[in-house]
């Protein structure tokens, strides 16, 4: 049915979309097992991946599977003290998968707007307790323990979310059209061109790092923004290589450079400029206030309270764990879709996130003891949430240990 509704070329693009995941984003080892964690419509694809794992010598492929509606039976149906109740004995054996070596592939296509008509307190209250359950499933890789990756696949329910004025036939062809264009499945050999992307991200990543600024300036409708860069922070993007030794690519699509805020070193106001989707919910015209690393007042026209929830979650969750860095020409912006997704939205723009670093992107972090990390500007939190705050009208600066401001993108582009 889902070949029929995508074109006659659907299964060979479907075929290469596999193959630059197993080789590219997850890079999978042979003998290497693999864990899958995707919603019930995401199926073609789990398959098509779960084939090309075993071409590549994967040991075994368990999908874990997710229902989009046994989920919202949950808020309908269930006792408001079952929603502080999470499957935290799943989370710890995917955790324990993963530190024995496992690597981890999780499939996003999920309905944005399932929970929209559901109370923001009991979304809140659900929320909550699936983060804190989840957390050792989450760390591994965090720390870059293992090889994963985070794709997409178009469903049904989300392809109406981002064309909501086409039948749903020609909604699941455009959203899989348009997926296939930014992990750039439609050319003949995706992998390379997947390398390629990796070297020009990677050239990115090494001016920044040669630059070593101290902070950097947003400034925009809405924004301005002063990020301090923690002391010997390091910029990332494209692959990056794990602890076990693979390089692997994170997130297909990616068009991000990233790096880690100093948590006490952020002034000003800034105002989002995608809606962000956060576990079947969402939150828009986001804008938050910052004194001295902690955002102080936020708002939301739409999913406060969960906005709220998620900044109280601990006390390093309303600091800063991440700043990145998109131009405005990435294929995704140009394309003029908002997919209600982060993992493409947050490739359409520039992006901060509330909560956890990546710890490697802070240099020499093995070897820190956690009060030297934490007095270089590394966040300790329990969650990691990015929200868009880049587009065609915002500018940023880099500044100088000096003080002195650098032009590094205007109007969302880079200055070269």
């Amino acid at each position: 049915m889902t070949e029929a509704l995508c074109g006659d070329d659907f299964e060979e693009k479907l075929r290469r979309y596999a193959e630059a995941i197993v080789h590219i984003g997850l890079a999978l080892k042979p003998r290497q097992q693999l864990i899958i964690t995707a919603p019930s419509d995401a199926m073609p694809l789990v398959r098509a991946v779960t084939r090309a794992a075993y071409e590549a010598g994967c040991a075994y492929v368990t999908p874990v599977i997710e229902d989009d509606a046994c989920k919202l039976f949950r808020y309908r149906h269930g006792t408001k003290k079952s929603l502080d109740s999470a499957p935290r004995w799943m989370f710890d054996a995917l955790g324990n998968a993963l530190r024995s070596g496992a690597a981890h592939l999780t499939i996003t296509g999920a309905d944005p707007f399932l929970l929209a008509e559901e109370d923001e307190q009991a979304l809140a209250q659900g929320t909550r307790a699936m983060r804190e359950a989840s957390l050792s499933a989450t760390q591994p890789m965090q720390e870059l323990l293992t090889n994963w990756s985070y794709v997409a696949c178009a469903t049904p329910g989300w392809a109406k979310a981002v064309f909501p004025d086409l039948a749903p036939q020609a909604a699941l062809t455009r959203l899989w059209k348009s997926i296939f264009t930014f992990v750039r499945a439609d050319n003949d050999d995706p992998v390379a061109v997947w390398k390629a992307h990796n070297a020009a991200l990677h050239a990115r990543v090494k001016m920044l790092n040669a630059k070593n600024y101290a902070a950097l300036h947003f400034r925009g409708p809405g924004t301005n923004l002063r990020v301090g860069l923690a002391d010997g922070h390091r910029w990332c993007g494209g692959s990056e290589r794990m602890k076990n030794g693979v390089v692997c690519n994170p997130n297909l699509p990616t068009e991000e450079v990233f790096t880690m805020p100093h948590a006490m070193k952020v002034e000003g106001f800034v105002r989002a400029t995608r809606p962000l989707s956060y576990q079947n919910s969402m939150i828009e015209n986001i804008g938050v206030r910052f004194e001295a690393g902690r955002i102080v007042q936020a708002s939301a026209t739409r999913g406060e309270e969960i906005l709220h929830a998620l900044l109280a979650s601990d006390k390093g969750a309303s600091r800063l764990g991440e700043v990145a860095l998109v131009p405005h020409s990435s294929p995704i912006a140009q394309s003029g879709i908002l997919f209600f997704n982060t993992l493409f939205d947050e490739n359409a723009a520039s992006h901060i996130a509330i909560g956890a670093p990546y710890p490697h992107c802070l240099d020499r972090f093995d070897k820190m003891s956690p009060g030297e990390a934490i007095a270089r500007g590394f966040n300790d939190s329990r969650i990691h949430i990015d929200w868009m705050i880049g587009s065609d009208e915002v500018d940023v600066d880099g500044i100088a240990a000096s003080g002195l401001p650098e032009p590094l993108m205007r109007a969302g582009e880079w200055v070269d």
